[in-house]
């Protein structure tokens, strides 16, 4: 089973991301032939600043990294580093309808969001479609939010098959990550770099502490009892904590006699030795430059063999060789 995920480099990862996509990512790369690569050409259609996005890339390769992908499980590369992807998608486009497109809610979504229209961003399916069926993928972890595409990549690589001969690109199946709406932010709403409420992954102590003593609460007195449902600081707590402690944080809300600054002081604590291994790590990571690079470039040549044999074959089918 060939599992492929991509991830955008857009600044620094958060719990949200960890918790909705670099988790399951690292579960995965026990249950099959994992491709994982960092999505730095769709990064484009948000990033117009060149050592902005060189410094998202490098940041994302070496969180993952420390948060638990290993290199010997999985093949991790930059999408630029294998061009054989943007082949593929403009003989997808050939055969891609424009109300195909024109249906997608992520456009219509950066629209609405103010950014201005352009191919990058109407055509970023047929992209994510390539990036997809160059390695022969069978299943594709995604967000709902990303559904659909995978659903637009299922329709082209169907196009193609009917046109240019049964069974040229593998039909993927796309796996639903439920639990990406469910990462509250420090304001309630999903974590989002767009609400500004994220929590990142990494960064100084004093700075984490003072974003999650600064979550707002209401003014009940500490001694009253605290309403437990919806409550950010239990949400946030359930991420980090044993069952157990979560079942306590519970009882204490409901008992009255503790403040919400002891409440948040706990998810402090359970937030900060949860990521604690992973701390290290990424330090280990940053003092050895050389390796992130290595793996980048061992990730790259393993993708690139296998992008040219799906590609090879495509090319022959719709008449390019």
């Amino acid at each position: 089973m060939r599992i492929l995920t991509g991830l955008q480099p857009s600044g620094k990862l958060h719990v949200g991301n960890y918790f909705g996509a670099m988790q399951p990512a690292v579960k995965l790369q026990d249950e099959g032939d994992a491709f994982y690569f960092i999505a730095n050409y769709h990064a484009m259609n948000t990033s117009e600043n060149a050592d902005e996005l060189r410094e998202n890339v490098r940041e994302m390769a070496v969180d993952f990294l420390a948060c638990g992908l290993d290199p010997a499980k999985a093949t991790f590369f930059r999408q630029s580093d294998v061009p054989e992807v943007n082949e593929l998608a403009w003989i997808l486009s050939t055969v891609c309808p424009m109300g195909l497109l024109e249906r997608c809610h992520s456009y219509k979504d950066k629209i609405a969001k103010g950014f201005s229209p352009n191919h990058g961003l109407f055509a970023y399916p047929v992209l994510m479609a390539a990036d997809i069926l160059l390695y022969d993928s069978n299943v594709v972890p995604v967000g709902k939010d990303q559904k659909q595409h995978v659903e637009v990549t299922r329709d082209l690589a169907g196009k193609i098959n009917d046109k240019f001969g049964k069974d040229l690109l593998v039909m993927p199946e796309s796996q639903i990550r439920e639990n990406t709406a469910v990462v509250p932010g420090l304001d309630g709403q999903k974590m989002s770099k767009s609400y500004g409420n994220t929590l990142p992954i990494f960064g100084p102590k004093k700075k984490m502490r003072k974003l999650i003593m600064g979550i707002k609460t209401d003014s009940t007195p500490v001694e009253e009892p605290k309403p437990i449902e919806g409550s950010i600081i239990i949400d946030l707590y359930k991420l980090f904590a044993s069952e157990a402690d979560v079942e306590q944080m519970k009882a204490d809300f409901l008992a009255g006699g503790f403040g919400y600054g002891d409440l948040k002081g706990r998810l402090w604590e359970a937030y900060w030795e949860f990521f604690a291994p992973m701390r290290e790590k990424r330090d280990e990571l940053i003092a050895d430059p050389s390796y992130v690079d290595r793996v980048l470039a061992e990730g790259a040549e393993k993708a690139r063999a296998e992008a040219a044999v799906v590609l090879q074959r495509v090319r022959k089918a719709v008449g390019l060789i």
